[in-house]
């Protein structure tokens, strides 16, 4: 893919200092210590969903236009006391739309589908070889870890339909499956890292799932690039099901999966389906330059939302692993509906039949997508979801 940066939202709380997370438990990048034991400093578990926000990437869910703009909006917030989120002391009340808005909106999303299919799209319904593609945070997941009772209910009649309903995520196995089984998704297919893994979900297997496709890639040209380009950043490789092998600890409530201070020598000591480059304390602008002119090729990368950088096998996005899916499951990509909002998510928009993008997602992002629906916190993948169940009964 040809990699562009997410652009940054108008206002976002500054990232800590470097070195404030873990300091005194760092594996030198350059030499390297022994590791330490697994230690989980990401956001806390939302007790009702069982299920993490996202860390990084959902720091600034909220920064679209609209959400900045609310959090003035007397009607829109609240006072809160040391609230992580807040602006001074306030906090956006998210308020979900009424019954007749969230008709209203659905009806939107129907005439979209409509118009899509008269320019020459598949007409996408259940009962006619549709498959449903959906990122996790900012889409289905909110920024307190919390999925919407239309978001459910929407996926249940899919499911309902005999639709499969693919969830595709940039989230490693262990912050993924607490989703799936949230939304009582205990068979089917999950993508997981950004496409280099796939999941079938089965009750029965350990863990309740069973990795169909792995791809993996030697990370050491990689982490010696990044490490160059950027020397104080942490530097970090997924171990699937378990976590990540780190260079240092991040900042606390940005890593879901539980971390492992390794050395050097250990990061790059073996094939991995992932890298991660984090900077905290740099500008999310000054980050994706330094990675622009990094020479880092041969990999996919997408930048998030602050200083923060997923590497990828060559040739391996959500997209590239629906794909292979598709095929096995004997579908039509035409005949796909994918949902997302971030950068690691463009590649399965434009791949898709029909490509939706959420209203909280970066204008360049927006631009990549067939229709454009509202933010997660106003039930906009719900919408579309129901717009097409309702296909049904409008054929």
């Amino acid at each position: 893919m040809s990699p562009t940066p997410s652009a940054p939202s108008p206002s976002t709380p500054s990232d800590p200092s470097p070195g404030t997370a873990g300091a005194g438990r760092t594996a030198d990048a350059a030499g390297g210590s022994s590791a330490a034991e697994p230690t989980a400093n990401g956001p806390a578990v939302n007790p009702d969903t069982g299920i993490a926000p996202g860390g990084q990437p959902l720091t600034r869910l909220g920064g679209s236009a609209e959400y900045i703009g609310h959090r003035g909006d007397p009607e829109s917030t609240a006072k809160t006391t040391g609230s992580a989120g807040g602006t001074g002391g306030r906090m956006l009340r998210r308020r979900a739309l009424d019954h007749e808005e969230y008709h209203a909106l659905v009806q939107d999303r129907m005439r979209d589908l409509d118009a899509l299919e008269a320019s020459g799209g598949a007409r996408l319904a259940p009962g006619q070889g549709l498959v449903v593609a959906l990122d996790v945070d900012g889409t289905i997941l909110d920024m307190d870890g919390r999925v919407s009772e239309r978001v459910m209910a929407s996926i249940a009649r899919l499911r309902a339909h005999e639709v499969p309903v693919v969830i595709s995520t940039g989230r490693g196995i262990a912050a993924a499956m607490p989703v799936v089984r949230h939304l009582g998704l205990s068979t089917g297919w999950m993508v997981c890292a950004n496409g280099a893994l796939t999941l079938r979900l089965d009750p029965d297997a350990p863990g309740g799932y069973e990795v169909v496709d792995s791809r993996t890639f030697d990370p050491r040209t990689a982490i010696e690039t990044l490490h160059a380009a950027v020397p104080d950043g942490i530097i970090a490789v997924e171990d699937p099901g378990v976590g990540f092998k780190v260079s240092r600890l991040f900042p606390d409530g940005e890593l879901i999966e539980d971390q492992q201070v390794v050395s050097f020598d250990e990061l790059v000591s073996q094939p991995v389906t992932r890298v991660v480059l984090r900077a905290p304390g740099m500008s999310v602008e000054r980050f994706s330059e330094i990675v622009a002119d990094s020479g880092l090729h041969s990999v996919e990368y997408a930048i998030g939302w602050t200083a923060w950088l997923d590497v990828a096998p060559e040739g391996v996005t959500k997209a590239s692993a629906l794909e292979v899916l598709l095929a096995r499951l004997g579908a039509d990509p035409a005949r796909a509906l994918a949902v997302g909002d971030g950068s690691n998510d463009v590649e399965m928009i434009e791949w898709a039949g029909a490509g939706v993008v959420m209203g909280s997602a970066p204008q360049w992002v927006r631009d990549r997508g067939d229709i454009l629906t509202e933010p997660v916190w106003r039930d906009g993948c719900a919408a579309v979801l129901d717009a097409v169940i309702e296909r049904v009964r409008h054929p």
